[in-house]
C-alpha cells in the first residue's frame, strides 16, 4: 500500500465530520460526488498468481470501438473467440454439431460420447455475449464447451438475430421460439438458460418474454456480466480506470444498454427490456445465478438485481470475483474461470433436479 493511498484511506476512516469527509484533495460534496486522486491500484490480494499476467495480456491487445464497421467487429472478436475455443477443446472433450430449431440456427455441444446417464432429460440453453452485435459461432462455443463437459448436460447455443441488421426484441423472439420448441421434448423445470454480457441481459429479457407469453418459466437461469437491469452505478464509472480505457467508455459516457445499436428502436424501457425494474415481473422469475468480476462494468447492476430478486422472494445467488474483469471466465486457463464453471454447473444441477 502506497503512503498516498494510506493517507486517503485514513482520511476516509478517521477524518469525517458530519456530512463532510475531509480528504487530502477536498471534501465529499453534498450529493456524494468525490474527486478521486490518481493512485496505483494493485491486483487483488485474493486473485490467483495467474490473474495479473493474464489481465495484462488481454489489455495489451485492446478491443475495438463499438463504432467500427460491423464486419470488422465480427471478424476481430471471432478470431479472439476462436483461439479461446481451440484452447478449450484441448482441455474439455466435447462433440459439437449444428442444427436448426424453429427456424433458428443452433449448435449442440455435448460431452464426448453423449449426455451422461441421468442427464438426458435436462437441457441448458446458452445465449452468447458480444454487445448484441457479434459472438455467434466461436463465441457460442466458448460459453458452452466447459459447461457441457463438466455438467454432463446437452448445451444448445442460440444464434439469435443481432444488430445492426436486427433490433430488440428480435433476440428474445428467437430464444422464445427455440425454448417453446424444446418444451415438446423437455419439462420446463429441466431447462436452464444462461449467458454472459449481452447474453446475460438477453437471458433476463427472454425469461420475461417467456413469462409474458404465458409459457412456463425455465427451471433456472444464469445472468453473468449482464442481467435484468441496465448497466450503471459505480462499476460503469470505474471500468475505464480498471481497464486502462475500453470501448465501453470510448465517448467518455458510461455504458448503458440504450447506447447499443440493438436497442435503437426502443423509446421507453419496460418489463421485457429491464425486468429487474418491475417487481411484478421479477416475482415470476425462476432461481437465478448472477456472476461477474468485481471490476466488471456490469458488477453494480448484478448486485442491484440480486437485491431485487431477494425482495421478490426469488431464490438467487451472487458471486463477484474480486479483482476480475468483464467476462473473465471466457479464458479457461485461469483458476478462477474453472471455479466459475464449477459454480455454474452446481447451480443448475441443484435447481434442474427439482420437480
Amino acid at each position: 500500500m502506497t503512503m498516498r493511498f494510506r493517507s486517503l484511506l485514513m482520511a476516509g476512516l478517521l477524518g469525517c465530520a458530519g456530512s463532510v469527509c475531509l480528504a487530502d484533495d477536498g471534501p465529499i460534496q453534498e450529493d456524494g460526488k468525490v474527486s478521486v486522486p490518481a493512485f496505483e491500484m494493485p491486483m487483488s490480494d485474493f486473485a490467483s498468481e495467474a490473474a495479473g499476467p493474464y489481465w495484462h495480456k488481454i489489455t495489451s491487445t485492446p478491443g475495438l470501438a463499438l463504432s467500427e464497421p460491423i464486419e470488422k467487429l465480427r471478424s476481430f472478436y471471432d478470431a479472439m473467440n476462436t483461439k479461446r475455443a481451440e484452447l478449450m477443446r484441448t482441455m474439455y472433450d466435447v462433440d459439437v454439431r449444428k442444427e436448426t430449431v424453429a427456424g433458428v440456427p443452433v449448435m449442440i455441444v455435448e460431452p464426448a460420447g453423449g449426455v451422461t446417464e441421468g442427464n438426458r432429460d435436462k437441457l441448458l440453453i446458452n445465449l452468447h455475449g458480444g454487445a448484441f452485435m457479434w459472438g455467434a459461432g466461436s463465441g457460442e462455443l466458448v460459453e458452452a464447451i466447459p459447461i457441457a463437459a463438466l455438467s454432463g448436460y446437452r448445451v444448445m447455443t442460440v444464434d439469435y438475430r443481432m444488430a445492426p441488421e436486427h433490433v430488440f426484441p428480435a433476440g428474445s423472439q428467437d430464444v422464445y421460439a427455440v425454448y417453446t420448441e424444446m418444451l415438446k421434448q423437455y419439462d420446463a423445470t429441466h431447462i436452464g438458460i444462461y449467458g454472459c454480457s449481452a447474453g446475460g441481459a438477453l437471458t433476463a429479457q427472454a425469461t420475461a418474454w417467456i413469462i409474458d407469453k404465458g409459457a412456463p418459466a425455465p427451471g433456472a437461469i444464469g445472468t453473468f456480466c449482464g442481467t435484468g437491469v441496465d448497466y450503471g452505478g459505480d462499476s460503469v464509472q470505474l471500468d475505464p480506470i480498471y481497464a486502462g480505457g475500453t470501448p465501453v467508455s470510448e465517448t467518455g459516457v458510461p455504458l448503458t444498454m440504450m447506447r447499443l445499436p440493438y436497442f435503437s428502436s426502443v423509446n421507453e424501457k419496460g418489463p421485457l427490456l429491464v425486468p429487474g425494474e418491475y417487481p411484478d415481473m421479477l416475482a415470476k422469475f425462476p432461481p437465478t445465478l448472477l456472476l461477474a468480476g468485481g471490476r466488471d462494468f456490469a458488477a453494480s447492476g448484478l448486485t442491484v438485481m440480486h437485491r431485487r430478486l431477494a425482495a421478490a422472494g426469488v431464490p438467487s445467488k451472487l458471486y463477484l470475483f474480486d479483482g476480475f474483469w468483464h467476462a473473465f471466465f471466457m479464458d479457461a486457463e485461469i483458476p478462477e474461470s474453472q471455479e466459475a464453471y464449477d459454480l455454474i454447473v452446481a447451480f443448475f444441477k441443484e435447481h434442474l433436479a427439482r420437480e
